[in-house]
């Protein structure tokens, strides 16, 4: 199996430039019209900080939104309309931005996170349901993996998570281009692969992918679910008929849409 083409997004999908530019300009338009609160600090680098979109007050969960570009691209500017659906169900919505590779590696942009989710509950002292897409995928697994109570917060902080086209298996990716921003070795990819840790002891796992997307894609998505439920957590992988690697994520936008109804019964459910 050729791994560079199966995890080569852009390549697959020859117009994603231009879904891009469609996140570009819808995330725009939400931030004019929102009225969220934009660039709060939870850490001392410039990209240690967060959007908060909502009324912020009550005590159902903050539904945190992490974004992707392989931990190397991206931030939480191309997003923001993510939080339209859920926000339309009356939930607050956070969405970070972290800092990227090759400046970190894996295991502190996972810690970043992790300092993120602890500064959004010593602020609102409220759970949290964690989503994310691709890269984002993956640090959403890895933040319902997190052992909570050795940082001082209640143990069940994020009891529900949904990982979008996530990776949950890093291993692969040592091969393949996308490594040599990331510098993995067999070590660091074991110790930052949800699918090589200890499964969460409680809660739910929602894992979404593209039917679109290709078959290693879905492998991850396949072996978490399989894996985390034969552990006995609450988990499933669900597919979206006819997204691929970018549309996919266009679903939270959308209050009516199986995407957003699922993170919002998450949310019910923590």
């Amino acid at each position: 199996m050729d791994l560079n083409a199966q995890y080569n997004n852009r390549a697959l999908v020859p117009d994603h430039a231009d879904v891009m530019a469609v996140w570009v300009r819808d995330a725009q338009a939400y931030r004019a019209t929102s009225g969220g609160k934009q660039g709060i600090a939870y850490g001392g680098h410039e990209r240690h900080a967060f959007d908060l979109f909502g009324k912020a007050e009550g005590d159902a969960p903050v539904v945190v939104f992490i974004h992707g570009g392989y931990w190397q691209a991206l931030d939480r500017s191309f997003f923001s309309h993510m939080a339209a659906g859920c926000n339309a169900h009356g939930l607050d919505v956070a969405i970070p931005s972290y800092r990227l590779a090759p400046e970190v590696g894996i295991a502190e942009i996972i810690a970043e996170l992790q300092a993120f989710c602890l500064h959004l509950w010593q602020s609102h002292g409220r759970k949290l349901v964690v989503c994310g897409h691709s890269a984002g995928g993956h640090l959403a697994a890895c933040m319902m993996a997190a052992d909570w109570a050795a940082h001082g917060a209640p143990a069940d902080l994020v009891n529900s998570a949904m990982g979008i086209s996530g990776l949950y298996d890093l291993r692969p990716l040592l091969p393949v281009y996308v490594n040599d921003a990331l510098k993995m070795d067999e070590k660091a990819a074991r110790g930052a692969s949800p699918l090589c840790q200890a499964p969460p002891r409680q809660g739910r796992f929602e894992a979404w992918v593209g039917g679109d997307e290709s078959r290693e894609y879905h492998r991850q998505s396949e072996t978490l679910a399989a894996t985390w439920l034969g552990a006995g957590l609450d988990c499933s992988w669900v597919e979206s008929p006819g997204d691929n690697h970018f549309t996919v994520v266009r679903h939270l936008a959308d209050a009516e849409s199986a995407m957003t109804k699922a993170l919002v019964a998450l949310a019910e459910q923590a």
